[in-house]
């Protein structure tokens, strides 16, 4: 089975996704875990899920979310969990 990863849903030009990401890095450094940026403009189930919702960031085994804005506190907490 292989590692969960933290999965980033993002979009281009999406300047709060870049913010988050700050967020993300010491939670991610601290837990080990990986991340992965999903672009959500390549799928339109995800367009309607996330559109207006971006940033979100999902554990990629159980699904769990959280919705900007987040601090890295919480995104530890997610990855912990």
């Amino acid at each position: 089975m292989s590692e969960p990863v933290l999965i980033l849903y993002t979009t281009l030009g999406c300047h709060l996704c870049e913010q988050a990401k700050d967020e993300l890095w010491p939670a991610l450094t601290q837990t080990g875990w990986r991340l992965e940026e999903v672009d959500i403009a390549d799928s339109d189930s995800l367009m309607a899920r996330y559109g207006t919702r971006i940033p979100v960031v999902a554990r990629s085994d159980s699904g769990a979310e959280l919705g900007w804005p987040f601090s890295s506190g919480e995104v530890t907490g997610l990855l912990e969990g």
